[in-house]
C-alpha cells in the first residue's frame, strides 16, 4: 500500500464516523475541494484502505434477542467443509479462526435460545463447542482510531 498523509487519515476517521457525510462536508472538513477529497477517497478505496460501507443495523428492532459467541475446535483437514457451511449460515455475524484452546471464534445472533440451540448442534459435528451469551454489550463495534495515526506519522513519515 502506498503512504497516507494527514487528511486521508481524517478522511478515513470522517467516513468511519460517518459514511454518508457528503463530499461536500469532508472537503469543508479537511479544506479541500470536493473533486479533491473525491479522488482521495478513490485512491483510499483501491489501495484497500477502505474495505466497504455499512448501514449499522439493530438486530435487537429486528427480533434478534440473543447473541452468542461460540467457541469451536476444530481439526485442520475439516476447515475444507467447515468455510463453506459457515459461510452460508445468515445468523452468523463473524467468524475468526483463532489461537488457544478453540480454533474458531463464532458471533452469532438468534431470535430464540431455541435457534441458537439448533445451530450449536449443527455445529457439533465438526467439534467441540463452548457458547457465552451476550448480557450487555458496554462498547458496541467500533472503528479503529485512525486519528492516533497521525501521530505516529509526525514520528516517523512512512505510514
Amino acid at each position: 500500500m502506498d503512504k497516507i498523509d494527514k487528511i486521508d487519515i481524517k478522511i478515513l476517521s470522517l467516513l468511519q464516523e460517518n459514511a454518508r457525510y457528503p463530499l461536500k462536508v469532508l472537503a469543508e472538513k479537511v479544506f479541500l475541494s470536493s473533486p479533491a477529497v473525491s479522488a482521495r477517497i478513490e485512491r483510499l478505496e483501491k489501495q484497500g484502505y477502505i474495505s466497504g460501507y455499512h448501514a449499522s443495523v439493530s438486530p435487537l428492532a429486528l427480533g434478534f434477542h440473543i447473541t452468542a459467541f461460540i467457541n469451536l475446535t476444530l481439526e485442520p483437514h475439516q476447515k475444507v467443509d467447515f468455510y463453506p457451511f459457515i459461510e452460508a449460515c445468515p445468523n452468523v455475524l463473524e467468524c475468526n479462526c483463532v489461537t488457544g484452546n478453540y480454533s474458531m471464534l463464532i458471533k452469532v445472533c438468534f431470535p430464540s435460545t431455541q435457534e441458537l440451540d439448533h445451530f450449536i448442534n449443527q455445529l457439533q459435528t465438526f467439534g467441540k463447542t463452548e457458547t457465552q451469551i451476550v448480557f450487555s454489550t458496554p462498547v458496541e463495534p467500533r472503528g479503529i482510531d485512525v486519528g492516533s495515526l497521525v501521530s505516529a506519522q509526525d514520528k516517523n513519515e512512512d505510514i
